[in-house]
């Protein structure tokens, strides 16, 4: 892609001279990337793109302006390994029972979404301690696109969703959440082997790609006794 890297080359070679030259001063905080985009007529991924090289010559320092760390008992999960993998490397075993994996439309999810397509792959899972009960129940839902349209049958590499996504290209870039305590219903409760009414952390996420594109929206009932969303703030991109 040629075009792409003179792209995010030039945006940052302008930027550059610009601090060099005293526009930008030291200390203080660079245009957001909306106004970079509408300046330089560039997409999100080359300004960031732009930015990251800006970083790599040390002109300027980038923090996440919101991101967010779960923890089990305490211990922060990397979520790249899946939660079932990282709690087995903390010395928690879980099991992880697949209650729903199949292709769906749902016209609903697509509006609320902005997709034209009604079609995803649902995988629905359930996380249990090793005295059956559950600590978590998780409703994935994904974009049936490319190479993902046939998931249900080929299956996640390595058990993974993450992993999975991640080899289709399809790799979160961003995310917005929505937190909520309520009690569980009958069916969650069954599911979980937990009491009707007990009180759950309800966590809604969406996940877009560096384009913008959906690449999976998330519901998960977390046990609030084991399970902590720690959420971390801060300024955006700095000289």
């Amino acid at each position: 892609m040629p075009g792409q890297v003179y792209k995010h080359h030039r945006v940052a070679h302008v930027l550059a001279e610009e601090i060099r030259a005293g526009v930008h001063a030291d200390g203080s905080k660079l245009p957001g990337e909306h106004a970079l985009r509408e300046r330089f007529g560039v997409s999100r991924t080359t300004v960031r793109q732009a930015l990251g090289v800006l970083g790599d010559q040390g002109l300027i320092e980038t923090h996440a302006g919101i991101g967010s760390i779960v923890t089990f008992d305490g211990a922060p999960l990397d979520q790249q390994l899946g939660w079932t993998r990282a709690l087995a490397a903390q010395g928690t075993e879980l099991t992880t029972e697949t209650l729903r994996f199949e292709r769906i439309r749902d016209d609903a999810l697509a509006d609320e979404l902005g997709l034209e397509s009604t079609r995803f792959i649902a995988l629905d899972r359930v996380r249990r301690l090793a005295d059956g009960h559950g600590v978590s129940l998780e409703f994935s839902r994904v974009p049936a696109v490319g190479s993902l349209a046939d998931l249900p049958e080929r299956g996640l590499d390595d058990g993974s969703l993450s992993r999975t996504l991640a080899a289709a290209g399809r790799i979160p870039d961003s995310g917005e959440a929505h937190i909520a305590v309520a009690g569980l219903d009958t069916d969650e409760a069954a599911i979980l082997h937990r009491s009707p009414g007990e009180s759950f952390l309800r966590v809604s996420q969406v996940f877009r790609g560096a384009d913008g594109d959906v690449v999976e929206k998330v519901t998960s009932l977390l046990d609030p006794s084991r399970f902590q969303l720690h959420v971390r703030t801060g300024r955006g991109a700095q000289l």
